[in-house]
């Protein structure tokens, strides 16, 4: 039996990760802090493994005890990170910073997997072909325009840095699912009578559904790649309200009031609640990071390598994907 970490275990995507790992019957490790809840980890099966990330000795302590009872594991997917933070510092410190403590942890471990899968995101790239919407493809150049985005970025570039590290990175857009909570406050919004857009300029969105992530990431296991690094969406490029329509639609078109909020707006709007957050030491939904991504206008990505290498191909469009992602949340009392 193989085994493999998954950091972050506890997150949305990844407890997804965990779930296919068990049923391909890999001996899973669930990587999580102690903090973490343990809500999508019951399954008897999960080995629990808290790793201290922000602290190097306590980490090595942690890996290494588990090398001496265990072995390496055979492959590790590193989903751990943050999406918002009280503190930019933050993302710097938790996505790019604790990331290369664990790899360098794992080289001076002899603990190096088979592959190390980095799950990354679009917005290493920031704004990008924005004149002719084209798919932003692997050989343009990034330019992150978010503390995220940096963080991410930063990461992609260590991992590549190391002579023959075997890194796999997974680059999705806009992803969604059960247990995502972030796109499901347009759904409680849209509940509640009220659409938001934004912006007037043309937008063309992507998204891809959580479990079409996972399932590239067994592909490439399938198919041992090494050292590359791919987009993943579900292929297809919507506009602004094809998201929200198909909410509305699952919701049983409940009458809404739409509105379309100038940028200059949700700027404003945006830093205030960053602003106000901090003052109360918590996070906000809508920040300057927010506002960037909500700004940006072409999100279309050249999926072509995944598809031709690892044989990817997104069972879930956006219309089957909201319909599974809404039926869970009325399921769970959510909406």
């Amino acid at each position: 039996m193989e085994s493999v970490l998954i950091t972050g275990a506890s997150g949305f995507i990844g407890s997804f990760i965990v779930e296919e790992a068990l049923r391909r019957k890999f001996g899973v490790w669930a990587g999580v802090r102690s903090s973490s809840s343990r809500e999508y980890l019951q399954n008897r099966k999960i080995h629990i493994l808290e790793l201290d990330f922000a602290h190097p000795n306590e980490l090595r302590a942690q890996l290494s005890g588990h090398k001496g009872t265990y072995n390496k594991f055979d492959y590790i997917i590193h989903c751990a990170g943050v999406t918002k933070c009280v503190d930019k510092n933050d993302f710097d410190r938790v996505n790019f910073l604790q990331t290369k403590y664990f790899v360098d942890t794992l080289r001076e471990l002899n603990m190096i997997p088979k592959q190390f899968i980095f799950i990354s995101t679009l917005s290493v790239y920031g704004p990008a072909r924005e004149k002719n919407f084209t798919p932003i493809a692997e050989d343009d150049s990034p330019v992150p325009n978010t503390a995220y985005g940096f963080s991410k970025l930063k990461t992609e570039l260590y991992l590549q840095s190391i002579p023959g590290f075997p890194y796999v990175v997974y680059r999705p857009t806009g992803v969604y699912g059960p247990r995502e909570k972030d796109y499901f406050l347009m759904a409680k919004s849209i509940q509640q009578h009220t659409d938001f857009a934004v912006g007037f300029r043309r937008q063309d969105l992507t998204f891809v559904y959580v479990k079409d992530i996972v399932q590239a990431v067994f592909l490439g296991i399938d198919k041992q790649v090494c050292r590359r690094s791919y987009f993943l969406a579900d292929g297809g490029v919507y506009q602004s309200r094809t998201f929200s329509d198909l909410i509305r639609k699952e919701l049983g078109n409940p009458f809404v009031i739409r509105f379309r909020c100038p940028l200059i707006v949700l700027k404003v709007v945006s830093l205030l609640a960053e602003f106000w957050a901090k003052r109360q030491h918590t996070t906000s939904t809508l920040n300057s990071d927010k506002y960037r991504i909500m700004k940006q206008r072409n999100w279309q990505c050249d999926i072509t390598p995944a598809v031709e290498e690892l044989g990817y191909s997104p069972e879930y469009d956006l219309e089957r994907g909201v319909k599974e992602t809404i039926a869970w949340y009325k399921e769970q009392g959510w909406l």
